[in-house]
């Protein structure tokens, strides 16, 4: 049986397994760390299936290796021993005045029940979490939100749920579409959950109990303290593997899983990463579509967890929460509304404050395909022209000439091509690369891949029907909700979304659009990184390569793109002027 337990250590009173009832009568467990004595503080909580047991440093060696190395700083003044993935360090929070509690969800860690994620029981239970810790005798009564990734995703979902005690949340990378994001790519499923889960999800569950790891700091097991049998545990969960194939098309079981971002309504911190294959796109969407009218976005680059624990974004987010959660003057009144750090080839970043999203001044601008020269210039070309290629083989690119002088693409990106397949079908990959002077790519550190190309975009053309109503020219809207097959050799208009992106281009380099059937890879032979068993090699570990949603003989034809004067097919850019003038006619 789970035990609470309370003892003060490290300068901290720590209770561990607090049991928190749910509405149901199932009861949850959550360790609390806060001040020693009495006093009320505002709380900062997460709320997930990764194991709040579970020490960063063994369930996530990779990373916490990589930021003990890059980032010494991120870890000092902290014995490191309460450090848990993507969560608040308690060290470098509690001194200050909080409350940091962490709460295992329903079948995950130390709470037992059926682990479905993200599902709205699970987000209930979120609520119920929030409510919990406002109303505790410890707590000022203000609960706000904190975490990357999963604890991000649920973020949106619970604050749509407008808990009364919720003051504000700081999405920090993380997705919003359920669909779209999370589990595929403009109707391309993603094979991420796929290796994901195994390893970091039903790896925790409850009941893996003696099987699993143990809690460092009370040597209880971390998915306990009941060890059920394999079969037990299978019926304790929902698998998203299977749901994920029985459920091809955007429907009910997603928006249930999706946030409801107009109905949230708290102040927001959006953080952003230049380069994730499943949180770009999340956190823009975010930022623009909630209704609260106290938002704020950040973006910033680098890799998945450094601008969250080192400098930057600890000082981001207690300025933030200083202000919403304890009433501090920590000049939060004064923050612009956008806070970009702008991409350079040489790996640095600009940082500069702007108003609005997508930016004001945007200079939308087409760069239209030239079939015959394989390049892409602002002019449309004045006769037609077509190139075919092998859906699974390396594609086709199409090049600028080189820059004359230095270019800034920041913001959504769209294209517009006409294509014909040998099949009934055919999925697009687009891939955005800056080429040097010497014709070699540039290569950007991602959020999981310390070398990615500028931006992406993805479409399957039986998906290709759009909304015209949540459309817009930088954002094709596409409904997923029914496929309608290609007739071999008809060619048919592709509205194509390519997440926002930030990059300035020096002089002399170009702009290149490569289009292929499969996941671009970077040329070269390696070597490259691997994680969870994938090379990567230029897509992180966000894969498309499922041999029963992808089967070669209608994913593996010949794709071909058709442009000219009647049909012109393009890439739409945010190009950002020198001045302040706008374009706003795209």
């Amino acid at each position: 049986m789970t035990q609470h337990k309370s003892e003060i250590r490290d300068g901290m009173v720590v209770e561990w397994d607090v049991p928190i009832p749910m509405e149901d009568g199932m009861v949850l467990r959550g360790d609390v760390y806060r001040p020693i004595g009495d006093g009320r503080y505002p709380v900062i909580a997460t709320h997930g299936p990764y194991g709040k047991g579970l020490a960063f440093q063994e369930g996530f060696a990779g990373p916490w290796k990589a930021l003990a190395t890059n980032h010494p700083e991120a870890l000092a003044e902290s014995s490191n021993k309460y450090q848990n993935w993507e969560t608040v360090d308690p060290e470098r929070w509690v001194p200050d005045g909080y409350v940091v509690i962490r709460v295992d969800a329903r079948g995950a860690g130390r709470s037992p029940g059926h682990l479905d994620i993200f599902s709205p029981r699970e987000i209930r239970d979120y609520y119920e979490v929030v409510e919990w810790a406002g109303t505790q005798p410890w707590s000022n009564g203000k609960v706000g939100l904190l975490g990357i990734s999963y604890y991000a995703v649920s973020q949106w979902q619970v604050a749509a749920l407008q808990p009364p005690h919720l003051a504000a949340i700081i999405p920090w990378e993380g997705a919003s579409d359920h669909y779209r994001e999370f589990t595929h790519h403009a109707g391309i499923p993603s094979t991420f959950v796929s290796r994901w889960y195994p390893a970091h999800v039903s790896s925790v569950q409850h009941g893996i109990g003696e099987r699993g790891a143990r809690n460092p700091n009370t040597g209880e097991p971390v998915a306990g303290p009941e060890t059920l049998t394999e079969e037990e545990l299978a019926v304790n969960r929902h698998d998203p593997r299977i749901e994920l194939r029985a459920h091809p098309f955007d429907g009910e079981y997603y928006r249930e899983r999706s946030a409801d971002l107009e109905k949230i309504t708290v102040p927001v911190l959006s953080a952003v990463n230049w380069g994730h294959h499943l949180h770009t796109r999340g956190g823009f969407e975010g930022y623009v579509r909630v209704s609260s009218e106290q938002k704020w976005l950040e973006v910033h680059g680098l890799d998945h967890i450094t601008e969250f624990y080192t400098g930057h974004g600890l000082a981001l987010q207690k300025r933030f929460f200083g202000h919403f959660l304890k009433g501090e003057d920590t000049g939060w009144d004064q923050q612009p509304p956008v806070q970009l750090n702008v991409r350079h080839v040489d790996g640095g970043f600009e940082p500069r404050a702007e108003q609005e999203w997508p930016l004001a001044r945007t200079n939308w601008t087409r760069f239209y395909v030239h079939p015959q020269g394989r390049s892409l210039a602002e002019g449309s070309p004045a006769d037609d022209g077509s190139v075919a290629f092998e859906a699974l083989g390396d594609g086709v690119t199409f090049t600028t000439k080189p820059f004359t002088e230095e270019v800034e693409i920041t913001g959504p990106a769209a294209a517009r091509l006409f294509a014909s397949s040998t099949t009934a079908d055919a999925d697009l990959f687009l891939t955005l690369r800056v080429l040097d002077t010497g014709g070699k790519d540039v290569r950007f550190v991602h959020a999981v891949d310390p070398a990615g190309p500028v931006g992406m975009g993805w479409l399957r053309a039986s998906h290709r029907a759009v909304d015209p109503e949540r459309s817009l020219p930088y954002r094709p809207w596409h409904p997923h909700d029914h496929a309608e097959p290609l007739a071999p050799g008809e060619t048919v208009q592709l509205d194509i979304e390519i997440w926002p992106t930030s990059v300035v281009i020096p002089t002399g380099y170009r702009l290149a659009l490569t289009v292929t059937g499969r996941d671009f890879e970077f040329p070269g032979d390696g070597p490259w990184p691997v994680a969870y068993g994938v090379e990567m090699k230029g897509q992180g570990i966000f894969l498309h390569e499922d041999p029963d949603d992808r089967p070669a003989d209608i994913y593996g034809g010949t794709t071909t793109l058709v442009s000219g004067p009647d049909r012109p097919s393009y890439l739409l850019l945010p190009v950002i002027p020198r001045t302040a003038e706008a374009t706003t006619d795209v």
